[in-house]
């Protein structure tokens, strides 16, 4: 596909990096030449330095041959504008980052009247993804699929559990679920898609997919011990602080914020009425203790710095027990920071950009089948992704067994008629499916990629 890609910030880059990666003809725009120069350099892209909002300058980037322009510039209104100038010069289809709250409530509006394929608030999006982990606190993860009749979990297996030393052959044996399914683990730095003569061992982190009924019955016989979040503290009080206070005070969770800035606290204050907002410094020890960190079921690190992230939440570790979550964006601290204690790390870019390739595959696939769900896995090195079969093809109608299916690929998952099949290899797939798969090979992008031609 022909993309422009107007923004040359952390997502833009980000995007541009995965986009060449699999293929794709990118442009990018952006008025910073210091920044869009080192950015054609790095990516061998081509590169536009002016304003995505000039007709000029998406004439000159190919705005009337482009398939998608996506704009991420730090203004919502700029983001806006481009898609509607570029439908009216082109008509590609339009990705457009809107992150300011009171654009929100009227998000469906505006994307209908300037036809956006996409609007994306990241801090929504990543809102949404804490609360899910908030909703089942002793996963370090969990997406969903098939709209919510089947999940796929990030846990790590405790040591003397009951699949401790176990081949995945006999889990369905071990724990009485019949519809559990592990996909991947890490082991390690190793990435394992596994099969049935794969044995499981304590500490192993295990992505395992199961319909939410099944839930509770896996995590008593595997030996994690389910307990329910009551109460909060949000160290930032920033839009993703906003967004996740309202959803976990709707829940009944007791919340509790930490802003440093008196205007931001204030006017928190407002928006949140049953919220405690706490006007102070959350890297204060002394103020951490003074409103009860150390009997607080989660803490979420959530201010705009990284580096204070990480260190407020090592200390929250320390005293407290609660349910870590920390917010980091910068990927080369990320990977320096992956053996300590900072519990899960959640990041509005990598959401972002997992919604944004969803939208791409989705619209590259080919015919017979389309990507209705992506999800990155261990560190962007395996994907979670939901095909749906619109025609027969060479991976359908045959049985699982005959089938040639690439290397460090599963099936994991088929959703047929209201039902949730956990696929054996007598299984097949066919039209009207869909279909979930994990692999280690990263950009398929329709359901024939998954065989090994």
């Amino acid at each position: 596909m022909k993309i422009i890609i107007v923004g040359c910030g952390k997502v833009g880059l980000t995007l541009t990096e995965q986009l060449v990666s699999e293929g794709h003809d990118i442009t990018l725009i952006d008025s910073d030449n210091e920044s869009l120069e080192k950015a054609v350099a790095l990516f061998d892209v081509q590169g536009i330095c002016g304003n995505g909002t000039s007709f000029m300058t998406l004439q000159e980037a190919g705005i009337k041959d482009a398939d998608l322009l996506i704009a991420v510039t730090d203004e919502d209104e700029k983001n806006l504008l481009c898609c509607l100038i570029a439908k009216k010069a082109g008509n590609p289809g339009t990705i457009a980052r809107v992150r300011n709250p009171e654009y929100n409530r009227e998000i469906s509006f505006i994307k209908e009247e300037l036809g956006l394929s996409m609007a994306l608030n990241p801090e929504l999006t990543c809102a949404k993804e804490i609360e899910g982990i908030i909703k089942n606190p002793e996963a370090k993860d969990v997406d969903s699929f098939f709209n919510g009749l089947s999940d796929i979990m990030r846990l790590e297996l405790p040591t003397g559990s009951k699949l401790d030393g176990e081949t995945l052959a006999r889990i369905r044996e071990v724990t009485g679920c019949n519809k559990v399914l592990v996909c991947a683990i890490r082991r390690g730095q190793e990435i394992i898609i596994p099969d049935g003569r794969t044995k499981l061992l304590g500490k192993d982190e295990i992505y395992v997919v199961l319909p939410p009924k099944e839930k509770a019955k896996f995590l008593k016989v595997i030996g994690i011990k389910e307990k329910e979040i009551q109460s909060v503290i949000i160290a930032g009080g920033g839009s993703i602080s906003y967004y996740l206070a309202e959803r976990l005070l709707r829940l009944g969770i007791k919340v509790k914020i930490i802003e440093q800035n008196k205007e931001k606290a204030t006017k928190l204050s407002e928006l949140l009425p049953t919220a405690l907002i706490i006007h102070g410094d959350a890297s204060d020890k002394q103020l951490l203790l003074e409103e009860g960190i150390k009997n607080m079921d989660a803490f979420i690190s959530l201010t705009n710095f990284d580096e204070e992230n990480i260190l407020i939440s090592l200390y929250a570790n320390k005293v407290s027990d609660a349910k870590i979550i920390t917010k980091i964006n910068k990927i080369t601290i990320r990977e320096a920071i992956d053996e300590l204690p900072v519990g899960i790390i959640t990041s509005p870019k990598d959401t972002t950009i997992e919604h944004i390739l969803r939208y791409v595959r989705s619209k590259e696939a080919a015919k017979g089948s389309n990507v209705e769900n992506l999800y990155r896995l261990l560190d962007n090195k395996a994907e979670a992704l939901e095909f749906h079969v619109t025609e027969d093809s060479d991976a359908t109608n045959i049985t699982l067994f005959d089938l040639k299916l690439k290397k460090n690929l599963i099936i994991c998952n088929i959703h047929r008629d209201n039902e949730v099949i956990v696929p054996s290899g007598q299984d097949s797939i066919k039209k009207g499916d869909t279909v979930v798969v994990v692999t280690t090979n990263l950009g398929l992008k329709s359901l024939d990629d998954i065989l090994d031609k």
